[in-house]
């Protein structure tokens, strides 16, 4: 038995169970025989380099861990992560700075798979900025909101609010086998925050009221509350790490009440 083979084995069945697939669709979507790909699966079978990124692409693995599941398979990663700021993303950075700047006056951000801040319009430093003034520290979405020195205190649905976002960070970091350090010091700040508010966490369903159609983040100080909802665009067919986990995340005011709180907030640039 190959070392790889049997390394590589464990996390194909593991991605294979977390989608829900039974071996014979795999092996009939990816056009190999369920002999061979349980042979794969248990170690006694090492797959070709083609046959991994096939049942990679099959299973929807993100590119960061189709990398990892070529290294245990003894094979080099193909998919580069390449830092926004490089040169090589000169061009794409440039349409990420139109986009949002083309969705002022409504906030929008980009973030990467930890929420991090990469990109900001203005209206969403000036939305961020009022309603968590004594802000200090670090540049992620799930620190801000979670801090009581950061946006806590302003949001009125936090329970709610938190318990999204905090699902939505762990289902980004918590199936991926191809994590670092601040993955991991994320995932646990996210446990504590999770264990803070208490073994029920509200789902989005929960608490509507008839005639709603969307679950707003209600934020709330010094007399001004804003309802809002948001969207989130991703870039079509990237190659490049870096590029798959960039989400942009646009807020929308829910009503006519908090569209004009909004534009006292942001100067009245929104009317």
């Amino acid at each position: 038995m190959s070392p790889h083979a049997s390394a590589v084995g464990p996390l194909l069945r593991s991605w294979r169970t977390s989608r829900g697939k039974s071996q014979l669709a795999l092996a009939v979507e990816a056009g190999v025989s369920t002999r061979h790909l349980s042979f794969v699966e248990t170690g006694r079978s090492s797959p070709s380099r083609a046959l991994v990124l096939t049942l990679a692409e099959h299973l929807g693995v993100p590119l960061r861990d189709r990398n990892e599941l070529l290294t245990a398979a003894g094979y080099a990663p193909v998919y580069r992560q390449t830092a926004l700021d490089a040169d090589a993303m000169r061009e794409v950075k440039a349409a990420l700075t139109h986009i949002l700047a083309a969705h002022e006056p409504q906030p929008a951000l980009v973030v990467n798979r930890r929420y991090d801040v990469l990109l900001a319009n203005s209206a969403a430093v000036e939305l961020l900025s009022f309603y968590a003034p004594h802000w200090k520290g670090k540049n992620n979405l799930a620190y801000l909101l979670t801090a009581e020195d950061g946006l806590r205190p302003s949001v009125m649905n936090y329970a709610e609010t938190a318990g999204h976002l905090l699902r939505r960070v762990r289902a980004e970091l918590a199936s991926s086998s191809a994590r670092d350090t601040e993955d991991e010091d994320l995932l646990a700040h996210v446990s504590l925050a999770e264990a803070e508010l208490g073994a029920h966490v509200p789902s989005p369903s929960e608490g509507f009221k008839p005639g709603d159609v969307l679950v707003p983040v209600t934020f709330e100080r010094a007399g001004e509350r804003v309802d809002l909802f948001t969207t989130i665009t991703t870039l079509g067919t990237p190659l490049d790490i870096t590029l798959q986990e960039l989400r942009i995340e646009t807020f929308f005011p829910v009503n006519e009440r908090s569209r004009a709180a909004l534009s006292r907030i942001l100067g009245g640039s929104t009317s």
